[in-house]
């Protein structure tokens, strides 16, 4: 089970991925694609062309499991940059589950002060 007080990695493949792969299909492409390591504290999010279908693969102590999400009328906010890959926060994540554009979140000031 996903242990939301861990920190993971999340990482989005880009562009369309078939979604009739499953779990070996898919940590092929986090090697291939990603250049990941499928077996890290990672989340990695892959995407359908209709981009109505969300699958996250992530290894859990002895195995690995995969998360699936069917949206029935609306579209995830997916980039098409195909064979590219990127990185985003845990709370970008359920941000896109949610439906929201996770691209427009506010990004974090940090500010020095001068002597």
């Amino acid at each position: 089970m996903l242990d939301k007080n861990e920190k993971y990695r999340v990482f989005l493949k880009m562009g369309r991925t078939d979604m009739r792969k499953s779990i070996n299909g898919l940590a092929v492409e986090v090697q291939t694609f990603l250049k990941q390591n499928p077996f890290d504290k990672s989340l990695f999010v892959f995407c359908n062309k209709r981009r109505n279908q969300i699958k996250i693969l992530y290894w859990d102590r002895n195995g690995f499991c995969l998360w699936q999400k069917r949206l029935e009328k609306d579209k995830y906010m997916w980039l098409k940059s195909d064979n590219n890959s990127m990185e985003i926060s845990m709370k970008e994540l359920e941000w896109l589950l949610d439906g929201l554009d996770y691209r427009k979140a506010y990004k974090t000031l940090s500010y020095d002060l001068v002597a």
